[in-house]
């Protein structure tokens, strides 16, 4: 399994490393467009989480960001350095009654976008799991085009 990781201070801006993180670890791993989309918004989000309420914005509190990875699955693992939080009690933001709120979509987004979500310390540490497609025969020739693996 390979692993890969970079800590990041907590400023909103550093979104954008996390972001390019992910776009090497697309090419690298060979991650297909359609899970890269949902690994940008879900990983993207975990740390805009752990910045805004794990670290609460804290510049000298860092966000710990990890891949792993083999043939059948990647998982990030983002941790932060705050309090860590009541993960077991939230609120379902499809509920009528919580349709007009701001906030709470952000985990319920999570976990619809990875295939397995778990959290440890806590809350100081989420673990997204997305699952990759097995590449078989029929993947050779998409749309007419020949994809060549490396």
């Amino acid at each position: 399994m390979k692993q890969v990781k970079i800590q990041i201070p907590s400023l909103v801006e550093n979104i954008r490393v996390v972001e390019s993180f992910i776009d090497n670890s697309k090419d690298a791993f060979h991650i297909e467009d359609d899970i890269y989309g949902n690994i940008m918004v879900a990983v993207t989000e975990a740390v805009n989480n752990a910045i805004r309420h794990g670290n609460k914005f804290d510049k000298d509190k860092n966000v710990y960001l990890s891949l792993y990875a083999d043939q059948a699955k990647v998982r990030f693992e983002v941790e932060d350095e705050g309090q860590g939080f009541d993960y077991t009690n939230l609120i379902d933001p499809t509920a009528p009654e919580n349709l007009e709120n701001p906030g709470g979509r952000g985990i319920f987004l999570i976990r619809h976008l990875a295939d397995e979500v778990e959290f440890h310390k806590d809350g100081r540490n989420v673990q997204l799991t997305f699952l990759l497609p097995a590449p078989s025969d029929s993947d050779s020739a998409v749309n007419g085009a020949e994809v060549h693996s490396h």
